[in-house]
């Protein structure tokens, strides 16, 4: 299976870096080797300082070959989240998707390097229950086209004893009300967890439900567009999941993957 889209990149890593041609090429460039011909920009909106749509636009010009979107992960950071959202609020007809994602239990980063240690300070299943009402804090909010690595909490491998489904039942009968996509993303396989986000279950349930999906590799650094998409096919035939969720100005297309 050929898969052709990555909606998940972030130029500027975890750091305020203002757009500029030095910063988004090696994106362009990235892309086109590794045959991802359309592709959402969607950095971290506590860094929407350095989003420059003007330059965003320009860039999108000289690399018209491509198919790229303008896109912002907005998140739950008890710091940023309240002007992270009045920001996708006045720009949300320069935005062409919104990612969804909660990162923060509290205070908590709980997926953070070394943050690993705060899972013992009570239950598992505590900590999930925590997760899942902070996901459907952050649906209930709205200005969000799709949610991304839905089981982030599960990084570093740490899970409850009964049953990891019922976890997020709730959550995909939010979605599929709400009508956003869920993403598939690769990039739990480089973390501890060694595996996709979300769990297979998960994907088995969302597909009953008749939720899109959208593709990404949660990319941090250039070299990581597309990353695992070959395992990430392999992924997608056992689940029967043949299609895959684009998006301009917030308006999903649905569009067949390719087989190859």
């Amino acid at each position: 299976m050929k898969i052709f889209s990555d909606y998940h990149m972030h130029p500027q890593g975890h750091r305020l870096h203002p757009y500029s041609r030095e910063l988004l090429d090696p994106w362009s460039v990235a892309a086109r080797k590794k045959g991802i011909q359309e592709f959402a920009i969607t950095d971290h909106d506590r860094y929407h300082a350095g989003v420059d749509f003007d330059r965003f636009r320009e860039w999108r010009e000289e690399n018209d070959d491509l198919t790229i979107r303008m896109g912002i992960e907005l998140d739950n950071d008890p710091q940023s989240s309240d002007a992270g959202l009045a920001w996708v609020r006045r720009n949300w007809d320069k935005l062409d998707f919104v990612l969804g994602s909660v990162h923060f239990l509290g205070d908590w980063p709980f997926d953070r390097a070394g943050e690993d240690v705060g899972f013992s300070r009570q239950p598992i299943e505590e900590i999930y229950r925590e997760y899942a009402a902070a996901l459907w804090k952050l649906v209930e909010r709205g200005w969000i086209d799709c949610l991304a690595h839905l089981d982030l909490i599960k990084i570093f491998g740490f899970r409850p004893k009964n049953d990891f489904l019922g976890y997020f039942e709730e959550i995909l009968l939010l979605v599929r009300e709400r009508d956003l996509a869920l993403e598939i993303s690769t990039a739990g396989w480089r973390k501890p967890v060694g595996e996709a986000y979300p769990d297979e279950a998960i994907l088995w349930r969302a597909r009953e439900m008749g939720i899109p999906f959208t593709l990404a590799s949660d990319a941090h650094s250039c070299f990581q567009i597309g990353e695992d998409y070959e395992r990430l096919s392999d992924l997608l035939e056992r689940l029967q999941i043949r299609e895959v969720a684009l998006f301009k100005g917030h308006q999903r297309r649905i569009v067949p993957l390719a087989r190859v």
